[in-house]
């Protein structure tokens, strides 16, 4: 026969009924605090707790640019003030403000120096960028050199050339009856007298210009010391850019004499006729002299209005360098 279970006293069947109710209330209630909670943060504004999928996305977007973050790697909530949170100032992006364009870039050299210091003392007060290019074997030569370095102008060497005619070119001049080994040391020899120099340009030279194997050796004498060469034009038969093309170097030409008539009229019309081939072309290298005695004022008086329509003023050494940036990034 199966065994009979004892039947439950009603004092036992209380104490259980009193047991199972006070368990279903206390499930109750943390049910209802976790529900409290959870509905309180999203009225607050914070998220819930991302999935995986979440979480990847967010440890894959970057923190802003500009936001601090704090030891935990989040990017800390507004400094607040007294009157609440402050807000930080506005910073555009490179986007927001767009970059001014330049209409050319303006390049004046003043030939000639070296002759004496008062000359070229107003030139080296020009508020913008200049180029002055200093004769070698002139008595004032190394201390022209020296004050057109100390007042941050860009400084070349004004290397004479043989010019047709029989004109004198003066010393350290270039000849076309020179070897190639004469020729390089009468540069090497002129550039120690002008330390610190960037460039090269002719003084006179018509006839040197116009020779291929000389200006061959020159061009690469200059490029060999890492400078640059400025043919002056002072011939039209000049084969500076013929030979520097087949020796796949960078030489640069004169656009403008500015001072074929030195007084202050005729100079306004050469640098508007430079600020138009500037517009063509990119630039414009206007080249004048110390003894113009029009000149550096007239300059003095022009740059706020080359700014003022769009005009930049460089050195040809600046323009090389801007082009050597462009072309490590890309751009």
């Amino acid at each position: 026969m199966p065994t009979k279970r004892p039947r439950k006293s009603p004092r036992d069947r209380g104490a259980s009924i009193l047991l199972y109710t006070s368990a279903t209330l206390v499930l109750i209630s943390f049910a209802l605090a976790i529900a409290l909670s959870y509905a309180g943060s999203r009225q607050d504004g914070a998220e819930p707790r991302p999935g995986a999928n979440d979480s990847r996305e967010s440890a894959a977007r970057p923190a802003p640019a500009d936001a601090a973050t704090d030891d935990g790697g989040r990017a800390p909530g507004p400094a607040m003030t007294d009157t609440g949170p402050a807000i930080a100032p506005h910073r555009p992006e490179r986007a927001d403000r767009p970059a001014p364009r330049s209409k050319g870039v303006l390049v004046f050299v003043i030939d000639d120096a070296g002759h004496n210091e008062w000359q070229i003392e107003p030139f080296l007060s020009l508020p913008g960028p200049v180029t002055i290019a200093v004769l070698p074997g002139l008595p004032h030569t190394a201390n022209v050199a020296a004050m057109v370095k100390a007042a941050g102008k860009e400084l070349i060497l004004h290397q004479p050339m043989e010019a047709l005619g029989g004109l004198d070119p003066g010393p350290g001049a270039i000849r076309a009856d020179m070897d190639d080994e004469t020729i390089r040391d009468v540069i090497r020899g002129n550039l120690a007298q002008v330390p610190g120099a960037v460039g090269v340009n002719n003084h006179m030279g018509s006839r040197a210009t116009s020779d291929v194997r000389v200006m061959s050796t020159v061009l690469d004498e200059t490029a060999a010391n890492g400078l640059y060469f400025l043919d002056s034009l002072t011939a039209g038969d000049s084969v500076v850019h013929s030979v520097a093309s087949l020796m796949r170097q960078s030489a640069w030409e004169r656009s403008v004499f500015l001072d074929n008539t030195p007084d202050r009229a005729s100079i306004l019309n050469y640098v508007a006729e430079g600020t138009k081939i500037a517009e063509k072309r990119g630039y414009a290298v206007m080249i004048g002299h110390v003894w113009s005695s029009e000149l550096a004022q007239t300059l003095a008086d022009l740059y706020p209005q080359l700014l003022e329509q769009g005009f930049s003023l460089s050195t040809i050494s600046k323009i090389m360098m801007d082009d050597d940036d462009d072309e490590d990034t890309g751009y």
